[in-house]
């Protein structure tokens, strides 16, 4: 009898996870805006960098506790291209932990019934997403939003970089 009741309470168990790790994005930078006459469209001319100034910024003061240093640039002589180099300065990597428990009950002959419990971030770890690339923006340089905030391709408890939610689920197989 220990034996059955043993079985029906730990087979049929799963569990599922992903782990998820990046490096930061670049950071287009964007200096002065120009009207392109042709198109009508607003551009932005390159920048400048400052020698020996650094490139980032720490601090508890700023989101993530790091912020691109706007005196490590300048902005060049208006129509030229600045020498910064393109993708250079990098975002903020991201970490996430989802998890996922299950576990199928057989109701009948090709019937079976499976609940399912899914943890999005797990360990709630803070994502920064967007990071203002406009020179001379108040917050040129900071992170503005949240990764799933940034992203928008599906409901932001879902996103990547949210914090953490749940979900419960009851799906029939047939």
């Amino acid at each position: 009898m220990g034996q059955g009741i043993r079985a029906a309470a730990f087979n049929g168990w799963g569990i599922d996870g992903r782990l998820m790790l990046r490096d930061g994005f670049p950071v287009p930078l964007q200096g002065s805006p120009y009207a392109d006459p042709a198109t009508g469209s607003i551009l932005y001319y390159g920048l400048n960098t400052v020698p020996d100034e650094p490139l980032y910024l720490y601090g508890s003061q700023y989101p993530g506790k790091r912020a691109i240093n706007p005196a490590a640039f300048s902005l060049p002589a208006s129509g030229l291209a600045g020498n910064a180099p393109r993708n250079f300065v990098r975002g903020f990597g991201a970490e996430q932990i989802n998890l996922a428990i299950r576990r199928d009950f057989t109701l009948h002959e090709g019937l079976s019934l499976q609940f399912r419990a899914e943890t999005f971030n797990l360990l709630n770890h803070p994502n920064f997403g967007y990071i203002d690339p406009t020179y001379g923006d108040a917050q040129f340089g900071q992170s503005t939003q949240m990764l799933n905030q940034s992203l928008a391709t599906v409901a932001s408890q879902y996103q990547q970089g949210g914090p953490r939610s749940m979900q419960f689920a009851l799906k029939l197989h047939f």
